[in-house]
């Protein structure tokens, strides 16, 4: 047996579609299948989807993702700032360079702190 590493980012969300409209509007992700209870995107190296909760799994019993650190990359940074800002999203750290580009950290609808760069 080998162990190769994450290679899938699933989100549990409270509305699937409100997240939905707010990752295809704001990051531009592209649809690929899209079941019931969950949608997966077209992303890359890893593919990312949004899904209903699990069985027991209670998002208003605390933050969600404490502790789970997400990273999406994009071409263009600022651009994505400046946008996400102009749209009233809750932006948690302005942009800053780091060993991974440029980046910054903003809240989507349910609570995750989604950080975005534009480093390799």
């Amino acid at each position: 047996m080998s162990t190769f590493g994450p290679d899938f980012i699933g989100l549990q969300v409270s509305d699937l579609e409100r997240s939905a409209t707010f990752y295809e509007r704001h990051l531009g992700l592209t649809r690929g299948q899209t079941r019931p209870d969950a949608i997966v995107y077209f992303t890359e190296p890893i593919p990312m989807a949004l899904r209903t909760p699990l069985p027991h799994t209670d998002l208003s019993a605390g933050p969600v993702g404490l502790g789970i650190a997400v990273w999406i990359r994009v071409s263009n940074t600022r651009e994505l700032h400046d946008r996400l800002t102009k749209a009233g999203v809750q932006v948690l750290t302005s942009p800053s360079e780091s060993p991974f580009g440029l980046h910054f950290t903003f809240r989507d609808p349910d609570g995750y702190a989604i950080t975005i760069h534009d480093g390799q």
